[in-house]
């Protein structure tokens, strides 16, 4: 079985309401607790990194599945959400919303468009992010697949 390994360092400064500095390869920033939390938000926060990670670990792989397919993709943009409730003091990551929009090439077929739907629909139950969170937030999606009119 072939493994991957992957390592990240941080250091913090204070208490709850100090901040930090993560160094995981690729990705250097601060950190902080969010201003929608009584935080300092200095640089990102758990929340934004954990729908950044499930955000592009789904492009990639719907990315993927769609060259796989040959379907003709002319642009592959997305917006996600994230939405975490507090209750009783009790912070809890509930639901990522994935709104991925795919522009097919011009001439591309009624099934060309089915099938990018149903990869768009595929591609976040193979998403290695949305697997490991799978049972504690809700995924959703919300497809807008076209084609281009030029």
């Amino acid at each position: 079985m072939e493994q991957h390994h992957f390592f990240l360092k941080a250091n913090w400064s204070g208490g709850r309401n100090g901040s930090g500095f993560i160094d995981a390869g690729q990705l250097k920033t601060k950190v902080s607790i969010p201003p929608e939390m009584d935080g300092p938000g200095i640089g990102t926060n758990p929340d934004e990194m954990l729908l950044g990670a499930a955000a592009t670990c789904y492009l990639i792989t719907l990315a993927a599945m769609l060259e796989r397919s040959s379907i003709p993709v002319n642009e592959l943009t997305m917006e996600s959400e994230g939405i975490v409730e507090v209750e009783r003091g009790v912070i809890t990551y509930k639901t990522i919303i994935h709104r991925p929009a795919i522009t097919l090439a011009a001439g591309a077929t009624d099934k060309e468009v089915q099938k990018a739907a149903l990869l768009a629909e595929k591609a976040e139950k193979s998403c290695m992010i949305s697997r490991a969170i799978k049972g504690n937030v809700e995924m959703k999606l919300e497809s807008d697949i076209r084609i281009s009119q030029k």
